[in-house]
């Protein structure tokens, strides 16, 4: 039996899963794709799926047919392939960094389980997939799925000259919000953008707790974040974030006429993200990094509030 325990592994990777028992020559590359800690895959997939029922709210239908079905699919294996693809140009372009990081020095490049030129042909390899899907949707979408690459390429550099490189993660992690509304619709609107918004303000708010487990490295090595800029006064702007970001989906719902259901249905959510602030204690990583992976359950919540309004109103 392997002994998988041996491995170079991120300090923040699930002590067991699925990856590890797949075959050791493979194991890096699923690693590299954070398919170990796949938090962040359902972090990118839940505004496509808010993005995909608020324009069957727009088009006055309920998400129920095949058609939202075979979106939803494509939509969640996109999130799967592009989150894989933007972790591994993040870690070609972060190695020298992450080597110097406690919590990411066992990711597979840093650790030399991968080398740089086999890393960036397994990035071409993963933006073809994403290339393959991203055809499927209308022009809108296409041109939209497009242009996000702007922001994906530009994101590892953003700690290096901003402390709000949250900020521009939010504006790239819930790209989905605007690509499932116009696969839905083949248009933006003022409501879509509106949703759009308040999803940055949600990643704003739970990427500051998870850049909190990395302020000593950060500060030592001289990269920037929310969490360092906020120092003590965290908690208080996560919870400024949420609220903001709450009012904005839920303005967003309004607009495109959800209904009442959609607020009481939207009191989960709510309740979920005080919870968050009130558990949270900056100063223990461990506390912060299982705080940040609840925001799944959150987006869970939203995405249940929107289903059901689609359903009932």
């Amino acid at each position: 039996m392997n002994d998988t325990t041996a491995e170079p592994r991120p300090a923040d990777a699930l002590s067991l899963t699925w990856v590890d028992k797949t075959p050791e020559r493979v194991r890096p590359y699923l690693r590299l794709m954070r398919l170990d800690r796949p938090i962040g895959t359902w972090l990118l997939f839940w505004p496509c799926v808010f993005g995909l029922v608020l324009g069957a709210i727009a088009n006055e239908r309920q998400f129920a047919g095949w058609y939202d079905l075979y979106l939803l699919v494509l939509f969640g294996i996109g999130a799967i392939v592009m989150r894989g693809a933007g972790c591994t140009y993040n870690d070609i372009v972060d190695r020298e960094i992450d080597a110097k990081v406690a919590r990411t020095r066992g990711r597979p490049i840093p650790s030399g389980a991968v080398r740089i030129r086999d890393a960036w042909l397994f990035l071409g390899a993963q933006c073809l997939v994403g290339l393959l899907i991203l055809v499927q949707f209308n022009r809108s979408a296409i041109l939209l799925g497009a242009s996000s690459l702007v922001l994906i390429a530009l994101y590892p550099f953003m700690k290096r000259i901003t402390w709000w490189p949250q900020a521009w993660l939010g504006l790239t992690f819930n790209w989905g919000a605007l690509l499932g509304f116009a696969a839905q619709t083949g248009t933006i609107d003022a409501a879509d953008a509106m949703l759009y918004g308040g999803l940055v303000f949600w990643t704003l708010g739970y990427d500051t707790i998870y850049a909190l487990q990395d302020r000593d490295d950060d500060a030592l090595i001289g990269v920037k974040s929310t969490a360092l800029y906020f120092g003590a006064r965290a908690r208080e702007w996560v919870l400024a974030f949420y609220a903001i970001a709450f009012a904005l989906v839920l303005g967003a719902g309004f607009a495109e006429h959800a209904g009442w259901p959609f607020v009481f249905l939207m009191l989960g959510a709510g309740a979920h993200m005080l919870w968050q602030f009130h558990a949270l204690v900056i100063d223990d990583a461990q506390r912060c990094l299982k705080i940040f992976r609840a925001n799944r359950d959150t987006g869970a919540l939203i995405a249940l509030s929107f289903l059901l309004s689609s359903w009932i109103w």
